[in-house]
């Protein structure tokens, strides 16, 4: 394979692993700053061991989250040093920004929070993972803003081949990270509550601690409802905002080669030929695709043929299709998916408020540990579909991946680090598994006692016998 090929692959690789716990960690600081919000509020020692119990499983993802992030952000330099002399001006203000504000918040507060416990007073306590919550939140807030900018560049001039900024209001009201950031977002929350949930119904299953996971189970499945459906309404803004800024990410999503009719249907399924820029065996929806894209039952889509000649004319001769049978799929994937944890959700509030838990068919638990995965399978695809169907570009209408690889670096050399970075990668993954794990089978009532073990044993000595107990 060519240098554009492997450093593109090793881009994705390193994305989508650092994108399983970013999600997770602003999600479960979230779901812990409540139940330690609903100790302070209660007074029940039983939600601080919750915070406890689940904050173990917090830090352990944000530790390599923290790793494999900052793996991805040195390729920029290294693979991508042509994009990055390009863009450096614009894109390098966001970043510099998480990093210096937002990451260092994080991780201040996450120290406090930590060594805090029976050191500070439980508001300020509380106060503490909040601000790491507010931290989370801020970092995927300037992230998403550099990648807005690709995704619909504002606030910029060409002065002499490179993006220059000036205008720094625009960069952060951009459109896109605007419908971008509260999707994401709300996709992380959802992505803690259905671990939380998981775990909680794996607990349930085996009778383990009930009314500790039961209590974990019900704060963890309202948060998975709620932020999944507004993930659905965010979501469905997201797309119809692109149809303004990329119409051609939208028409590769529905696999719509020719202009559609009016009113448009919606494709569920289509075998697709990018060959032949046809579809077989189609099922549609009639009506569904002028709502989603209008919010009325009228109006035509134009199609990817149609708009490659406008883009001719507009960009230049090319080939401006994106990959379109992925970008097609993914998209599908991340509505079942998320259409799944929508179902679950309503069903495992119900059972909540009809007081039917624990007392629940296995089949229920099984399918909710499997459910894990839902929202890490939805966000997963979700940044697929939104990284290739921006292809051929990096940052649209100005430069394409093609101009943006390292002129100076070999295909060997990214092979060998994609290689190593697979290896090191899979060694965290098995790491982070036993650890969660760990900590999962111990239950939350040991995950205290090492608390208490590991403090200054005069200063503690006298609450042993009370926490054992």
């Amino acid at each position: 394979m060519d240098l554009l090929t492997l450093s593109r692959i090793q881009f994705a690789v390193t994305t989508i692993y650092h994108f399983i716990f970013v999600p997770l960690s602003i999600g479960l600081v979230f779901l812990i700053a409540v139940m330690e919000t609903m100790y302070v509020v209660k007074g029940k020692e039983e939600y601080k061991k919750m915070a406890k119990f689940w904050g173990k499983l917090f830090l352990i993802n944000f530790a390599v989250g923290v790793v494999t992030g900052i793996i991805q952000e040195f390729q920029f330099g290294m693979n991508w040093s042509d994009y990055s002399r390009f863009v450096g001006d614009v894109f390098g203000a966001p970043l510099a920004i998480e990093a210096l504000l937002a990451f260092f918040m994080e991780s201040t507060f996450i120290g406090l929070w930590i060594f805090g416990w029976d050191r500070l007073s439980k508001k300020l306590h509380l106060a503490c993972i909040w601000l790491v919550f507010i931290g989370t939140t801020l970092s995927a807030f300037w992230i998403l803003a550099a990648n807005s900018f690709m995704q619909h560049p504002v606030g910029f001039t060409i002065n002499q081949g490179r993006a220059e900024m000036n205008d720094f209001l625009a960069l952060i009201t951009n459109g896109q990270l605007w419908v971008e950031f509260p999707h994401t977002v709300l996709g992380a929350l959802a992505t803690g509550a259905f671990l939380v949930t998981g775990v909680s119904a794996y607990k349930l299953l085996k009778k383990q601690d009930v009314p500790f996971f039961k209590k974990s189970f019900h704060i963890g499945i309202v948060v998975a409802l709620i932020s999944s459906f507004l993930v659905a309404i965010f979501g469905h803004q997201q797309a119809q905002y692109l149809m303004h800024t990329q119409p051609m990410k939208m028409a590769a999503s529905e696999g719509l080669w020719e202009t559609s009719e009016d009113p448009a249907p919606w494709t569920v399924f289509a075998v697709i030929n990018p060959e032949t820029m046809e579809n077989k065996y189609e099922f549609k929806i009639p009506y569904l695709l002028s709502y989603l894209t209008y919010s009325k039952f009228s109006g035509s889509v134009e199609g990817i043929k149609e708009l490659q000649q406008k883009y001719e004319q507009t960009y230049g001769e090319g080939d401006y299709i994106p990959p379109v049978r992925t970008t097609f799929w993914s998209f599908r994937i991340m509505v079942g998916a998320g259409v799944a944890m929508i179902l679950l959700g309503m069903y495992g509030t119900y059972l909540v408020l009809r007081k039917k838990l624990p007392d629940v068919k296995p089949w229920f638990y099984r399918i909710m540990v499997f459910a894990i995965s839902l929202p890490h399978i939805a966000n997963t695809s979700g940044w697929i579909m939104t990284e290739i169907g921006r292809q051929p570009w990096t940052v649209f209408g100005h430069m394409t991946t093609a101009d943006s690889v390292s002129p100076g670096v070999t295909a060997g050399e990214v092979l060998f680090s994609l290689t190593a970075f697979t290896a090191i990668y899979t060694i965290l993954a098995m790491v982070m598994a036993y650890l969660f794990v760990r900590v999962i089978k111990k239950g939350p009532y040991a995950a205290v006692e090492e608390d208490v073990r590991s403090e200054d044993p005069f200063e503690m000595g006298g609450q042993r016998h009370a926490v054992s107990q």
